[in-house]
C-alpha cells in the first residue's frame, strides 16, 4: 500500500465513521421524537407536533445521512452539504432556546443547548476528516 493510498483509506474511514455516528444519534433522536411526542413534550415543552415534525425530519435526515455514510467514497459535495446542515441545526438551535422562540422547560433548553453541541461536534469531526489530505 502507498503513502497515497493509507492516507485515502484513513481519510475514508474516518469520514464514514463521523457520518455514521451522526446517521445513528440523528435517526435514534427522530424516532424518539416521532414515537415519544407526548411524554417528551412534557418533559422537554415543546409542543407534541413540533416534535413530531422534528422527529420526522431528523428520521429522515438521519437515513439520508447514513446511505450517505456507507458508500465507498462519499462525494464531497454531499458531504459539505451535511456539515452545513450541521453547522446550521446547531446554530439555530442555540438562537432558538437564546431568543426564547420555543416553550422549553429547563430540562429543555438544556436538552436543545446539549444537542447543538454534539450536532457541531459531528460537523467538526466531518470537516476534519474531509480536510485530511487524500
Amino acid at each position: 500500500m502507498t503513502a497515497l493510498t493509507a492516507a485515502t483509506a484513513d481519510r475514508t474511514r474516518l469520514l464514514r465513521l463521523a457520518l455514521g455516528l451522526d446517521a445513528a444519534v440523528t435517526g435514534a433522536n427522530g424516532l424518539a421524537y416521532l414515537v415519544a411526542a407526548g411524554p417528551l413534550a412534557d418533559l422537554l415543552g415543546p409542543d407534541p407536533a413540533l416534535l413530531r415534525a422534528i422527529g420526522a425530519f431528523l428520521l429522515v435526515y438521519g437515513i439520508a445521512v447514513g446511505l450517505l455514510a456507507r458508500r465507498p467514497a462519499a462525494p464531497v459535495n454531499a458531504v459539505r452539504a451535511v456539515i452545513v446542515v450541521n453547522v446550521a441545526w446547531a446554530l439555530e438551535s442555540v438562537a432558538v432556546v437564546a431568543l426564547g422562540l420555543v416553550s422549553f422547560t429547563t430540562l429543555g433548553a438544556v436538552w436543545a443547548v446539549l444537542q447543538a453541541v454534539v450536532v457541531a461536534a459531528f460537523a467538526a469531526l466531518q470537516l476534519t476528516a474531509l480536510r485530511r489530505p487524500a
